[in-house]
C-alpha cells in the first residue's frame, strides 16, 4: 500500500462539494474586502535607533521557516487554496532556509544572511514596516520589520511588555495556540475534527498527561509557591501575557480578521460572524507546556519493552549469556560512542547495578497493553482509526522519543576572530504554521530575541540576550520509571504500602462531525486512564503469577509549569552575565535538554532535568516493584517530588575546545534511556567535521555553518557503515555482474561525499541517484539477513521494537511520518558496524556478545551481503519509493523532501531534504558588558 502523508489538525482542506457550496453562497469580493487583512497598522515614521545593548557586532543571525505570519483570514486561505497565494510573511524564510542545502559550498561571512536573518536587536529605520500600540496602550510598542515581519516588542513597564508579547503571539499564531491547548487537554478532535491524525495526536498526549483542570491549576499554584519573588513575577507575567492574547481575540473578532480556520471548522459563521473564540486562561498555558515537555523534554520509558526483549534473549541463550547478549545491544555506556563532554569527565547515572534489586519482570507472554480508547462510534470505530490508536500507543510507550536538534560550538581559542562561534538550534519538525515563533522582547528585566513555542512566548526560550546566546537539544536521560503495582480486590485496585487502594479513573469524551475543513464522518469515543500514586497504568501482566499493573512515573509529571523560572532567568540580563549564571538558570528547567551557551569569551554546556535519586540496586532499565524500598528517595506521591541528583552530577562543562550534540551520549558513564548510543551515531557527522576544523584552527562562522550544512545532507549509513560493508564484499573479486555494478556505484558515491544532494539547485534529481536507491533498498534487507538467523525471529523482532533498524529520509518513520526532515536518529548502524568489524577481525571496543554476519565467517558473511545487494540492486525506484499523497511512485527526490505539515489552512511547497535544526542561530559576539 502507498504511504500516506500524515495529516494533522486542519489538513484536509480541499474543494469538496461542501466547500463548493460554501463558495457559491458567499461573495468572494465581500470576503476579500472585509476579511483579507486586519486593520492596517500605522506605518512607522520614527527610526528605531541602533540598539545600545547589542554586543554581537552584526554577527548574530537566525532563521525559522516557513515564515513569521502563521495567521490567515478566511479570504487568504481561499486564495491560497485556489491560486497558491501566500499571506505576507507566511513563507519568506522558507526559500533562504531551503537554499542552504545547495548554497553552502560557496558561503562566505558576507553571504550568511542570504540564508539567515540578521538577528541584531532593534530594526533599522529604513526597515521598519509598521508600528502599533496594542489596545492603545502607551507602555508597549510592537514594531515589525519589512524583511520578515518579526515582532520587536518594547515595553516601558513589565506588564505592558508581556501584554505586547501576548498580543503579538495571537497576531501570529492564534489558531495554532488554540489547537495545542486542546491537544494538551485531549480535546483536539472535538475542536478541529476527527481526522485520523487528530485522533492519534490527542491520544498520544493524553496517555502521557491525563490531567484534570484541577491538576493544571495545581501546577501553577505549586510553581508560584516554591519560587518566591520569581514565582510571583512569573504569575504576573502570565496574567499580562494572557490579557494581550485575549485583547487580540476581541479585536480580531469584532474586526473580522481572526484566523479563517475558525470559520472552516464551524466555530464562527463566515456570513453572520456568529460563534465565539474562547479566551485563553492560565491553565491553557500549562496544557500547552505539557505538550511541548512531553514531545521534546521527557526522556525515559520503554522498561516493559526492555523486559520483554531481555526475557527473549534469556530464553534463547540462557540467563547468563542471554543477559550478556541483551546488554551488548543495549549499549548503555559504549566506549566508542561520540560524547558531548569529551574531556574524560564522567557523570555516572542510569548504569547497570552490580546486583539488581526489586525487579518485576513479567511472566512470559503475559503482557497486554492498557486500552486507552473506549466506546467508539462512527468513524472512530473504523479499522483505520484503530490502527492510528495502535501507532500512537507505540510511540508513547517507547523509549525512542523524538530527539532532534543539534549544536556546534567552538571555543574562541580555535577561531579566526578569537571569539567563540556557535551554530545551533532545535529540530522541532516542519509545520505550517511553525510550532515556534520569532520575537524580540525588550522591557524591564527582559532583553532577548529568538524563538518560543506559540502560546508560551512570555519569554524567549531559545535565542540570544544582550551579549550571549543559548540553545538546546533533547537529551533523553531517564526520568521515567515503570512500577509494578500488585492488584487487589479487582483490576482497578492496587496495594499501596500494604493498603488496598482504588485507582483514580480519568476520562475525556470526544465527538466530532464533518466540517468544511475536515470531512471525516461523525464519530466519538472516550479516552480513559487509570491513575495510581505511581502514575498512569500503561500495561497489565503477571509477575510470578501475581496480577500487576505496570505504571509509568516521570519526574516532570504534574510539574510542566516549573520550568518557567529557568526561562525567565535566561531572559534577564541582570541574571545572566556569564557561563556560570547560564548554567544556574538551566538548572531550573526540569525537562531533559542539553543546553549550550556562548558569549564573546566563553562557551558552556549543561544537561538539565530532574533526575530522580533511585534506591540502591534499582536498575532503571526494567520495571520494579511498587514498594517503599524501591521508590525514589524521599518521594512524596501527593506532589510527585523526590530527591534529585545535584547539579554537579549532571554533565556540564565550561570552555571545552568544542561541543557537538545531535542527541548523542552526553558524557562518559551517563546513560540515556533510548537505544543506539554506539559506534556510529549521527552525532559523529558533526564531531568528525568540527574536530577537523578545530585541529586546523582559525575557524570562521562560514566554516562552522558549512560543517553543519554538509552533515545535514549526509547519509549516515553511507558515511559511517558502507565502507566496511564494501570491505567485506571486496575481500575477494566480485564476479557477479549485478553486484559488481552496484559496488562500483556505491563506491563512487562514497568518493563523492556520500550525500543526498541535488545535481544542481532546483533540479529535484539526486546526484548518485542509483547508489542512493540501492542503499535505501539494501539496508533493511542486509540487517535482517545479518542478524535474524543468529538471533532467531522472536528475539530479532523484540530488539527491533527497542530500536528501529532504519530511519532514512524517505521512510515513513516515527510519530511524524515521512517528509519530516529529521533522519538517522535511530537505527542499527552501530550494530552493523561492530559486527562487520568483528567479522573482519578488526579491533572493536564494546562489541556485540556474538558474531552474527554469516555466523562470524567472513566468506559466509560476504555471501549474505552480495545476495542481499543483488536483490536490492534489482529493485526499481517505484518499489523503493512507492509514492504517497504527495509523490508519485519512483520519485526519489520527492520521497525524501520536506513538507511543512499543515496545522492550518495555508499550504506550502515541499523543499529538498536537509537534516538540520528548524530554528537555527549563527552567532559570534565581539564584545561583552
Amino acid at each position: 500500500m502507498p504511504r500516506r502523508t500524515p495529516r494533522t489538525a486542519l489538513v484536509k482542506l480541499r474543494t469538496s462539494r461542501r466547500f463548493a457550496r460554501f463558495l457559491k453562497t458567499a461573495s468572494i469580493c465581500v470576503l476579500v474586502g472585509g476579511l483579507l487583512s486586519p486593520l492596517t497598522q500605522t506605518a512607522a515614521s520614527a527610526a528605531t535607533a541602533a540598539a545600545s545593548n547589542d554586543y554581537c557586532g552584526g554577527q548574530c543571525s537566525d532563521i525559522l521557516p516557513p515564515g513569521e505570519n502563521g495567521n490567515a483570514t478566511l479570504a487568504q486561505i481561499l486564495l491560497n487554496q485556489a491560486f497558491g497565494t501566500q499571506p505576507s510573511h507566511a513563507e519568506d524564510q522558507l526559500g533562504p532556509y531551503a537554499n542552504l542545502a545547495t548554497g553552502y559550498k560557496g558561503l562566505t561571512d558576507a553571504t550568511i544572511n542570504n540564508f539567515f536573518n540578521d538577528s541584531s536587536f532593534g530594526v533599522p529605520s529604513d526597515q521598519v514596516a509598521s508600528t502599533e500600540n496594542p489596545a492603545g496602550r502607551s507602555d508597549v510598542t510592537i514594531v515589525r520589520d519589512k524583511k520578515t515581519g518579526v515582532p520587536h516588542i518594547t515595553g516601558t513597564t513589565r506588564y505592558g511588555t508581556e501584554f505586547g508579547a501576548g498580543y503579538a503571539a495571537a497576531e501570529d499564531r492564534l489558531w495554532l495556540m488554540d489547537v495545542f491547548r486542546h491537544v494538551g487537554r485531549g480535546q483536539l478532535t472535538s475542536f478541529a475534527g476527527g481526522a485520523a491524525a487528530n485522533q492519534g495526536l490527542e491520544q498520544e498526549f493524553y496517555r502521557n498527561a491525563p490531567y484534570t483542570e484541577a491538576d493544571l491549576q495545581a501546577q501553577i499554584d505549586n510553581a508560584v509557591a516554591k519560587n518566591g519573588a520569581r514565582g510571583q513575577q512569573a504569575l504576573a507575567d502570565a496574567g499580562a501575557y494572557l490579557a494581550g492574547i485575549n485583547s487580540y481575540i476581541d479585536a480580531s473578532d469584532s474586526g473580522r480578521y481572526f484566523p479563517g480556520e475558525y470559520d472552516l471548522t464551524g466555530h464562527k459563521d463566515p456570513i453572520t460572524n456568529a460563534g465565539t473564540i474562547d479566551h485563553f486562561k492560565i491553565t491553557d498555558l500549562v496544557a500547552l507546556a505539557s505538550v511541548i515537555g512531553t514531545l521534546f523534554g521527557s526522556g525515559g520509558g520503554g522498561e516493559v519493552n526492555n523486559a520483554v526483549s531481555l526475557l527473549a534473549a534469556q530464553q534463547k541463550y540462557g540467563v547468563e549469556e542471554g543477559t550478556k547478549v541483551w546488554e551488548s545491544f543495549r549499549e548503555r555506556n559504549d566506549p566508542e560512542a561520540v560524547l558531548t563532554v569529551h574531556d574524560g569527565s564522567g557523570f555516572p547515572y542510569g548504569g547497570k547495578p552490580d546486583t539488581a534489586q526489586g525487579e518485576a519482570l513479567p511472566d512470559a507472554g503475559s503482557v497486554t497493553q492498557e486500552p486507552l480508547v473506549y466506546d467508539r462510534t462512527g468513524s472512530a470505530a473504523t479499522a483505520a482509526a484503530k490502527s492510528t490508536s495502535a501507532a500512537a500507543a507505540k510511540t508513547t510507550l517507547s523509549s525512542s522519543h523524538r530527539g532532534m536538534s543539534n549544536a556546534l560550538v567552538v571555543s574562541g581559542k580555535y577561531t579566526a576572530g578569537g571569539h567563540p562561534i556557535a551554530v545551533f538550534g532545535p529540530q522541532t519538525g516542519y509545520f505550517a504554521p511553525q510550532l515556534l515563533m520569532l520575537q524580540e522582547i525588550q522591557g524591564p528585566g527582559i532583553s532577548a530575541r529568538g524563538a518560543s513555542f506559540a502560546g508560551l512566548s512570555m519569554y524567549v526560550e531559545l535565542g540570544r540576550g544582550q551579549d550571549y546566546s543559548w540553545s538546546a537539544t533533547t537529551s533523553g536521560q531517564d526520568i521515567i520509571d515503570t512500577y509494578a503495582v500488585e492488584l487487589c480486590q479487582d483490576d482497578n485496585h492496587y496495594l499501596y504500602h500494604g493498603t488496598c487502594t482504588a485507582m483514580d479513573e480519568v476520562e475525556q469524551k470526544n465527538a466530532w462531525s464533518p466540517t468544511t475543513a475536515d470531512s471525516t464522518p461523525a464519530g466519538s469515543y472516550t479516552m480513559k486512564v487509570w491513575r495510581t500514586k505511581y502514575g498512569p497504568v500503561e500495561y497489565r501482566a503477571t509477575v510470578g503469577g501475581k496480577k500487576v499493573a505496570y505504571t509509568t512515573l516521570r519526574s516532570s509529571y504534574l510539574h510542566e509549569a516549573d520550568s518557567i523560572i529557568g526561562f525567565q532567568m535566561l531572559n534577564d540580563p541582570g541574571y545572566v552575565k556569564g557561563p556560570q549564571d547560564f548554567q544556574s538558570a538551566a538548572q531550573h528547567i526540569n525537562f531533559t535538554f542539553n543546553w549550550f551557551y556562548v558569549d564573546s569569551r566563553h562557551t558552556a554546556y549543561y544537561n538539565s532535568g530532574d533526575n530522580p535519586v533511585r534506591a540502591a540496586g534499582v536498575d532503571a532499565e526494567f520495571p520494579v516493584w511498587a514498594q517503599p524500598a524501591y521508590e525514589w528517595r524521599n518521594w512524596d506521591p501527593d506532589t510527585n517530588t523526590a530527591d534529585y541528583t545535584p547539579a554537579s552530577a549532571h554533565p556540564n562543562s565550561i570552555d571545552q575546545d568544542y561541543y557537538v550534540s545531535w542527541n548523542n551520549k552526553q558524557a562518559k558513564d551517563y546513560t540515556t534511556a533510548s537505544w543506539g548510543d554506539g559506534s556510529v551515531h549521527r552525532g559523529n557527522l558533526l564531531d568528525d567535521r568540527v574536530k577537523k576544523l578545530v585541529a586546523a584552527g582559525g575557524v570562521t562562522r562560514t566554516q562552522l555553518v558549512q560543517a553543519m550544512a554538509n552533515a545535514a545532507v549526509a547519509d549516515l549509513r553511507a558515511e559511517g557503515v558502507l565502507p566496511k560493508l564494501l570491505k567485506v564484499i571486496n575481500s575477494s573479486a566480485v564476479s557477479d555482474p549485478t553486484a559488481a555494478a552496484a559496488v562500483n556505484k556505491l563506491q563512487a558515491w562514497i568518493t563523492a561525499g556520500a550525500g543526498r544532494t541535488e545535481t544542481s539547485a532546483g533540479s529535484k534529481t539526486y546526484a548518485d541517484a542509483d547508489a542512493i536507491r540501492i542503499l535505501d533498498a539494501w539496508w533493511p534487507l542486509l540487517v535482517k539477513a545479518e542478524f535474524e538467523p543468529g538471533l532467531g525471529s522472536d528475539l530479532y523482532t523484540d530488539l527491533t521494537n527497542n530500536l528501529y533498524i532504519d530511519e532514512a529520509p524517505s521512510a515513513g518513520h516515527g510519530p511524524t511520518g515521512a517528509h519530516a526532515g529529521s533522519s538517522f536518529q535511530y537505527g542499527w548502524w552501530s550494530y552493523v558496524d561492530k559486527d562487520i568489524r568483528a567479522v573482519l577481525g578488526e579491533n572493536v571496543q564494546g562489541g556485540l556478545a556474538e558474531k552474527y554476519c554469516g555466523g562470524g565467517d567472513l566468506g559466509s558473511c560476504r555471501n549474505i551481503l552480495i545476495s542481499t545487494l543483488d536483490q536490492a540492486a534489482g529493485m526499481t525506484a517505484a518499489q523503493v519509493y512507492p509514492g504517497d499523497s504527495l509523490c508519485s511512485a519512483g520519485d526519489q527526490w520527492c520521497a525524501d523532501s520536506i513538507v511543512q505539515r499543515t496545522l492550518g489552512g495555508i499550504k506550502h511547497g515541499n523543499i529538498s531534504w536537509q537534516n538540520r535544526p528548524t530554528f537555527q542561530q549563527v552567532v559570534e559576539y565581539t564584545s561583552h558588558r
